[in-house]
């Protein structure tokens, strides 16, 4: 890089809206609705607002694994909200959820309606909502929602980060790409340490800390997301690759990936999903 392309850093940052790659209009400096939208609603209890990306993922994965214990009452739709067309900046998403990302539930049930928005904080509400795929003793309890936490503020590197400038960048920027790749690799060998000695993120009991997990962790390990094995040389981390794909093959992953999936071929994506029969057609 010569003297003449370094950035030189203004007095005032202003924002550039046509800067960002592929999804510049998806980010802005600035809060709140940019128009207005009514939401629609179907008949069940639980009405999710997603796409579907790791964090989406993370909920209608959640949702079927109840279903599949027998929960009637996490039964639910699922309506996509098109994060490239705006619409998560319409009205009613955006009192929803004043962050304006996606996934959002309302929960119908609760009298006023309770909306929830941020993945792990409804992957979190719908467990003990339903008294599943949480530890009962208090120890482990802690551990589970340590390695939820963990998970919530590190997926901003490993999505928002490596994902950006490895996949969706304007140009390859070295910097950026190093920087966040690193962190990464920290990360999934933090998660391989761990799985070394344990089947799952809190011992030998499936919970919600794997669900989070596996959406990102998980599913970048598989080439599932950004189709980055390779470079991260993700075949080294054998503990975290034998977990992904354990926790792949259980069914309720398998229908939860496919809610709200408007990418990949065609015939794998359900824009929306308001009864078991939408997905067993993919299947």
């Amino acid at each position: 890089m010569t003297e003449e392309t370094k950035y030189s850093l203004p007095k005032v940052w202003q924002w550039d809206k046509d800067n960002g790659g592929k999804w510049a209009s998806t980010n802005r400096p600035i809060a709140g609705a940019t128009h207005d939208h009514e939401l629609p609603v179907g008949e069940h209890p639980l009405q999710l607002y997603s796409l579907g990306t790791p964090n989406g993922v993370k909920v209608t994965a959640m949702l079927e694994e109840l279903l599949a214990l027998g929960h009637s009452g996490a039964e639910y739709d699922a309506w996509l909200i098109d994060i490239g067309k705006g619409d998560q900046f319409g009205s009613d998403f955006t009192r929803l959820n004043p962050n304006s990302k996606i996934p959002v539930l309302l929960d119908r049930s609760m009298d006023p309606e309770l909306p929830v928005f941020e993945s792990c904080a409804i992957l979190h509400y719908l467990a003990r909502k339903f008294g599943e795929f949480l530890p009962a003793d208090e120890a482990t309890y802690s551990e589970c929602i340590s390695w939820l936490f963990w998970q919530e503020s590190g997926a901003s590197f490993v999505g928002g980060g490596f994902g950006h400038f490895y996949a969706y960048a304007p140009y390859p920027m070295e910097y950026p790409i190093n920087r966040y790749t690193m962190e990464t690799k920290r990360q999934l060998d933090v998660l391989d340490r761990l799985l070394a000695n344990r089947e799952y993120v809190c011992g030998d009991q499936y919970t919600i800390a794997d669900i989070a997990n596996w959406c990102w962790y998980g599913q970048v390990a598989l080439g599932d997301v950004y189709d980055a094995v390779e470079f991260l040389d993700a075949s080294i981390y054998k503990h975290v690759n034998r977990w992904a794909q354990q926790i792949k093959e259980r069914p309720a992953i398998q229908r939860g990936r496919l809610v709200n999936r408007v990418f990949g071929p065609e015939e794998q994506q359900l824009r929306e999903r308001h009864a078991a029969s939408d997905i067993d057609a993919v299947l």
